[in-house]
């Protein structure tokens, strides 16, 4: 059975519309208790709850967190606190659930709510469809109830001080936060190493969350980047669980990149679990090759970390992400974590004395042309039927040189088309037939 609210990462929607308001907050929160019920937890069970910067978190937080408390369960508030900060809580502090109260990289007028079970990894397909099972018809309460506080913080910046080997003195670093929840953890961190660090999106004010800054919008980091000598910029989402960087030089280097970097070094000192890493069917063609010819090999899942991480502890591998700059460091934390991502970086070009220009140099990527439209409804992928014979025929015709990949949008009303192949010429030619035959399937807006 399909699941009706939950998508690619959690319930996510406009703010005040019928799937993400106070009322909808309430019921999922008490449907996370009557779960909780039914595992027959003992008695004090603890639900934490995180947010980020968003002016809707807090009021969506009391609502589920009042859910939470009609159901039997104890509710306890986070704060603003970044998504994988939440997941560490839940797993140190022994906590039945937790939530987080975002909408990732989406402008401040959406919001979402996902969750994280004990131990802090995402839920499953099926523990999502269960609890959409289990959502009341109707909120039957307005009460809200005060909530105590507990640190996530202190847990969190603490885990980062082993990471890297020396500090940072003399150090550069452009860091962005997007106006989002990293901005009380990753500067200190980073500052707690010695960097010198120069701050954008550090500046929330409820509205401004990604907001022409963070990894959506990296260009005014590659700007300061090469304005002050930067070593890198690093740029998280709203919700911190994101990593994109940039060079010396002001160049982008996203998931793709920072996952063959990560995982060549591993290769070489033998610390990359198994040889393997796990990557989405959105990864370029480019990895595998630069994996293979490093001794690896990769392995793909669908689009979504929390599938990157099920794949990941199924194969007993410690690196996996997405080319969005999801990146899973599983001895660390069993969800994406940008700081985490960032300072695995760092680290590298610690015990390389490499700048990231270098580095990234072992990742030759595919020519690859990407594009979203935004359609009124997502009719079943098999109805599209020109679509389907365009893929058909591009598949045929780029053989092993080349792929096509056609999907809906897990969190948003779009469809994805992703054309790889050997040349330029092939992937515009190729993303341009794509694109007509979507718009003679589909309304596209």
């Amino acid at each position: 059975m399909k699941r009706r609210y939950f998508g690619t990462d959690g319930v996510r929607g406009p703010y005040g519309s019928a799937m993400m308001n106070e009322d909808f907050a309430w019921r999922l929160g008490a449907a996370a208790a009557a779960w909780l019920r039914e595992k027959q937890l003992p008695p004090g069970a603890r639900v934490l709850i995180g947010c980020d910067t968003r002016a809707s978190g807090v009021s969506l937080m009391q609502a589920l967190a009042a859910g939470l408390v009609m159901g039997g369960v104890q509710a306890h508030s986070l704060g603003i606190l970044p998504t994988p900060a939440v997941s560490r809580a839940v797993r140190i502090q022994g906590a039945a659930l937790g939530v987080v109260i975002t909408a990732s990289h989406n402008p401040a007028s959406d919001n979402g709510i996902k969750f994280f079970g004990p131990g802090g990894i995402k839920l499953s397909d099926e523990e999502e469809l269960h609890l959409e099972g289990l959502l009341p018809a109707r909120r039957t309460s307005q009460e809200i109830f005060p909530l105590p506080v507990a640190d996530g913080i202190t847990d969190y910046v603490a885990t980062m001080k082993p990471l890297l080997r020396n500090p940072l003195a003399g150090w550069k670093i452009v860091l962005d936060t997007a106006n989002g929840a990293t901005v009380h953890t990753s500067g200190p961190v980073l500052r707690g190493f010695a960097a010198d660090v120069m701050a954008l999106g550090a500046e929330p004010d409820g509205l401004n969350i990604n907001a022409g800054v963070g990894s959506e919008h990296p260009e005014k980091m590659c700007e300061a980047v090469r304005l002050h000598g930067a070593r890198l910029g690093i740029a998280h989402d709203g919700d911190g669980d994101r990593c994109i960087l940039c060079d010396e030089h002001g160049v982008v280097l996203d998931g793709d990149e920072i996952l063959t970097l990560l995982a060549l070094h591993g290769l070489r000192q033998g610390t990359l679990a198994r040889n393997i890493l796990v990557v989405t069917v959105q990864s370029n063609l480019g990895v595998e090759v630069a994996v293979a010819a490093g001794g690896g090999r990769v392995v793909r899942t669908p689009v979504g970390d929390r599938y990157v991480i099920e794949r990941m502890l199924a194969e007993g591998a410690n690196l996996g992400g997405e080319s969005s700059g999801h990146i899973i460091c599983a001895d660390i934390a069993p969800t994406g974590d940008g700081l985490v991502a960032a300072l695995k970086v760092i680290d590298v070009m610690l015990a390389t004395g490499q700048p990231l220009s270098v580095l990234r140099r072992g990742l030759a990527k595919f020519p690859q042309l990407s594009l979203a439209l935004k359609v009124r409804v997502k009719k079943p992928m098999e109805t599209l039927s020109l679509v389907t014979r365009v893929i058909q025929e591009l598949e045929q015709e780029m053989g092993e040189r080349g792929r096509v990949l056609v999907r809906y949008s897990g969190t948003e009303a779009k469809l994805r088309l992703l054309v790889e192949g050997p040349t330029d010429a092939i992937v515009r030619a190729g993303i341009d037939r794509l694109e007509a035959a979507a718009r003679a399937d589909l309304e596209v807006l």
